[in-house]
C-alpha cells in the first residue's frame, strides 16, 4: 500500500537538504531524513524566509483593504410565500456603502435558472444605497418548497455575500 507524502512536507525535506547537504533516502515508500537538530545556518535562513513571507502577505492584505469598501444589505432573506408556477415574483435587497470608498457590485448569479438578479451598474458611492432585484420564476416541475441563493461578488474584503430568497410553489 502507497503512503501519500504532503508535497509541502517532501519540498521542505529537499529544502533543507540542499542548504545542508544531508542525506534524504526512500525506505519502503517513506521519506527518512538524516536533517541534523543542530544546524542553526539553515534554521535562521528558514525564519527569514518565513519573515519575507509574512511581510509580502501583511502588504498584499494593506493593499486589499486600501482598495476596498464595506456594505450591508436591508435583509438576507426574502420569503415570497405561496406562488404559482409561470410567474414572475420580484424582490428587491437594498446594498449600502458603509464604507470610504467607492462600492462596485462586480458580479450577482443564481443558483437557478428560475432566478434572475439584476445588479446596480454604476458604483455605489460612500453613504450610498442601491437594489438588487431579484425575479423567482418557478416552473410547473417546482412544487413545494423552493430555497435559492443569489451570490452577490464586490470589492469588499470579504469578497462574495451570499443571500437568501424562499417560496412555496402550488397550483
Amino acid at each position: 500500500m502507497y503512503k501519500l507524502i504532503p508535497l509541502s512536507l517532501i519540498l521542505l525535506l529537499v529544502a533543507c537538504s540542499e542548504s545542508t547537504n544531508d542525506k534524504i533516502t526512500s525506505q519502503d515508500g517513506e521519506v527518512i531524513s538524516a536533517i541534523s537538530a543542530n544546524n542553526e545556518a539553515s534554521e535562521k535562513e528558514l525564519k527569514e524566509e518565513l519573515k519575507e513571507i509574512e511581510e509580502e502577505e501583511n502588504k498584499r492584505i494593506a493593499e486589499e483593504k486600501a482598495m476596498s469598501t464595506t456594505l450591508e444589505f436591508d435583509k438576507l432573506k426574502h420569503d415570497y410565500g405561496d406562488v404559482k408556477p409561470d410567474s414572475d415574483n420580484k424582490t428587491v435587497f437594498t446594498v449600502t456603502n458603509t464604507g470610504s470608498k467607492p462600492l462596485v457590485i462586480e458580479n450577482v448569479s443564481a443558483s437557478c435558472g428560475c432566478t434572475t438578479p439584476i445588479k446596480p451598474e454604476k458604483p455605489i458611492a460612500p453613504g450610498e444605497s442601491d437594489v438588487i432585484e431579484v425575479i423567482f420564476h418557478p416552473k410547473p416541475s417546482q412544487l413545494n418548497e423552493i430555497k435559492k441563493t443569489v451570490t452577490v461578488t464586490a470589492n469588499t474584503m470579504e469578497k462574495i455575500h451570499l443571500l437568501e430568497i424562499r417560496a412555496f410553489v402550488k397550483e
